[in-house]
């Protein structure tokens, strides 16, 4: 009968290479919050020509409003520039996760239509971001993206 092969443990990981917390500095969740809250102020403006313009029909008008949100998110966020209003107010910008720099309007807009859906479920998508080790909420994920302070990554 033979004996059963010995095998050697892997070595440790070198010290410092692993890290429980995010890859990068990120914005938190009370930055991201107030600027969500600013663009909601900056979008109220037209939301509110919108509805008295499309009075008789509520569902339209909160269509065309759904659009118009829509429209601002992807056109600041897939820019170059990466951020809102309420963002550039708070010093953050959507950042491409891999590669760095903008995630582009394609990417974007799928971000917008991911922020709708996470808000159905108490937003639940939205304060994803709280326990996840990225600090990514749904439409991070969804836009393979990250928000990061633009001191960190300019």
């Amino acid at each position: 009968m033979s004996t059963p092969p010995t095998y050697e443990s892997a070595p440790p990981p070198p010290a410092g290479s692993y890290s429980p917390g995010p890859s990068g500095p990120r914005s938190g969740f009370w930055r991201r919050f107030a600027a969500v809250i600013i663009d909601a102020l900056v979008l109220a403006i037209p939301d509110v020509i919108i509805f008295i313009i499309l009075k008789d029909s509520q569902a339209a008008a909160q269509g065309v409003t759904t659009l118009v949100s829509w429209l601002y998110g992807t056109l600041l966020e897939g820019s170059a520039r990466g951020q809102t209003v309420g963002k550039m107010a708070l010093g953050i910008r959507v950042y491409d996760f891999n590669q760095g720099g903008s995630i582009g309007y394609s990417r974007a807009f799928l971000r917008q239509v991911v922020k709708t859906i996470a808000a159905i479920p108490l937003f639940l998508g939205w304060f994803w971001m709280l326990w996840d080790k990225e600090k990514q909420a749904w439409q991070d994920k969804a836009a393979n993206d990250v928000v990061v302070p633009v001191s960190a990554y300019s």
